[in-house]
């Protein structure tokens, strides 16, 4: 199964949710803080794999936004 960076984005942000409700809940810091530090690799990680992804489409900036087209002007 090939992972996409949709994928590791959607890991990061849960677990920077996780790290948020553990330290509402007084969790040790030691886990906190070694936790971080893994999100901080993961996101450096994220960013790679989406801005190296291929990544392909046939839309222009002529296009303009589907959810407002350009007709409606």
């Amino acid at each position: 199964m090939k992972i996409n960076g949709i994928t590791y984005l959607i890991f990061t942000s849960i677990l920077l949710v996780v790290i948020t409700v553990m330290v509402f809940f007084n969790t040790a810091f030691p886990v906190v803080f070694y936790l971080t530090c893994i999100g901080q690799i993961l996101l450096i990680f994220t960013v790679y794999k989406i801005l190296t992804e291929n990544y392909k489409t046939e839309k222009t900036f002529d296009d303009w936004y589907e959810d407002y087209p350009d007709k409606m002007n």
